[in-house]
């Protein structure tokens, strides 16, 4: 899987796999803060479409495409932006999307809660 390659409707187990080894061999690790940012509200909502970013050596990268498929949550194009569409309301997504992020990829791997490994903050 390249980043130049779309994502189809469906995240291959393969997939998912190197995307959660991207993330974790070249851009998170436990502790680091996970940036987000809505790109759109449903009329209803209801769901909502967050891109996700680290900043790394004074750089700000956009990590939304590997963390789409590391969740397998759809991801969509607005306006030539990336975002993971997450459906909800009541909570706030940004954090959940990051929580979970992190549950995939510190599964047994850190000690507690792995969903807590990663920090989320809105820009």
């Amino acid at each position: 899987m390249k980043e130049s390659e779309y994502m189809t409707t469906t995240t291959t187990k393969e997939d998912q796999a190197y995307a959660v080894e991207r993330l974790t061999d070249h851009y998170l690790a436990p502790s680091d803060t996970v940036y987000t940012l809505n790109r759109h509200t449903s009329a209803s909502g209801m769901s909502r479409d967050i891109s996700l970013f680290v900043a790394q050596a004074g750089e700000i990268i956009d990590i939304t495409f590997y963390a789409a498929h590391a969740l397998g949550w759809r991801l969509v194009e607005r306006n030539g932006r990336r975002a993971i569409r997450v459906s909800g309301a009541g909570m706030d997504m940004g954090f959940h999307t990051v929580y979970t992020l992190a549950s995939v990829l510190y599964s047994g791997a850190v000690e507690g809660d792995a969903g807590y490994a990663l920090r989320q903050e809105w820009i």
